[in-house]
């Protein structure tokens, strides 16, 4: 896309930005920023489900080529791994460091520094992955790399657990959005991360989040620059609900969204201890959740 600024140098130059960060640093005071609303001081040394306190946790960061290929491109997607999580699946793959915080506290000026490194490495964006927990951190650390040269694209790659209010923080910040759509029914919600009213808040997140960036755009070197990219994760027994969502995308948000219906899952964490969540998913099961997409009328899969 000729002439690229992304969504977060407007708001620095005008100062909302700085504006932005004051506000989530305050939310911290009586952290209500996901859907859990713990309410503990976390500047004071207070946790909640995330056990995050007022410093993120960075478990690791390089360029990334595994994810899709409009963010990988040619250098890779610069990857920022956040330790903890605020939805604590029991099947997650990234186990140890989303339940035991492997990693090591960052301030907001170490953080601005991995942002700039990933630039300096040719990356071509900067991929938060599971940052729900920490977008005040996020905030003050942009503020500092923003001022000292950094260019790149944003994306918030998140589990979709997230407070609509906090999503409004970063709008006019992030340039693109991709939350894992992960189940439809309350129930497997519940099973799997304690979190019955996940697919609600799930499908208002996803709401705002195309409010706030719209469809997909990709420029013409294949790469990335502004909007919604939906992941869906193919579970065993159709526990993810995979018609359902898709359903809901093409009818509340767009048919032209860009969906990733991923066949990846695999029993890891504690899945073993739960006889539906203790297979992988058949082949028969990925082309039923293909051909689902198709169905609703999904063009970008």
């Amino acid at each position: 896309m000729y002439g690229f600024q992304p969504a977060y140098l407007e708001s620095f130059t005008k100062g909302t930005l700085k504006e932005k960060a004051e506000t989530g640093r305050r939310i911290l005071q009586s952290c209500t920023l996901c859907p859990r609303e713990c309410a503990v001081n976390r500047l004071s040394g207070e946790t909640g489900i995330c056990k995050t306190a007022q410093t993120a946790i960075v478990a690791s960061y390089h360029p990334h080529f595994g994810e899709e290929a409009p963010l990988v491109g040619t250098n890779g997607s610069g990857t920022i791994f956040f330790a903890y999580c605020n939805l604590l699946c029991n099947f997650c793959q990234n186990y140890d460091i989303s339940y035991l915080g492997h990693g090591r506290n960052v301030s907001a000026e170490a953080l601005a520094g991995i942002m700039l490194s990933l630039q300096d490495e040719g990356c071509h964006n900067i991929n938060f992955v599971t940052p729900t927990h920490v977008v005040p951190q996020i905030l003050s650390a942009l503020e500092i790399a923003a001022g000292k040269g950094l260019s790149l694209p944003l994306i918030y790659n998140t589990g979709a657990y997230d407070n609509v209010e906090t999503l409004k923080l970063l709008d006019g910040i992030i340039d693109i959005y991709m939350p894992d759509f992960k189940f439809w029914n309350p129930e497997t919600a519940r099973m799997t991360c304690r979190a019955p009213d996940y697919p609600e808040k799930a499908c208002l997140a996803l709401k705002e989040m195309h409010r706030q960036v719209g469809d997909l755009i990709i420029d013409k070197s294949g790469i990335a620059r502004r909007g919604l990219l939906i992941r869906h994760l193919v579970m065993p027994n159709n526990l993810s609900g995979t018609p359902e969502i898709m359903s809901f995308i093409a009818k509340e948000i767009s048919t032209e969204s860009y969906v990733n219906i991923m066949p990846q899952y695999r029993p890891c964490g504690e899945a073993d201890k739960i006889k539906e969540l203790a297979r992988y998913p058949s082949e028969k099961e990925i082309q039923e959740a293909l051909e689902s997409a198709v169905k609703a009328g999904l063009g970008r899969i």
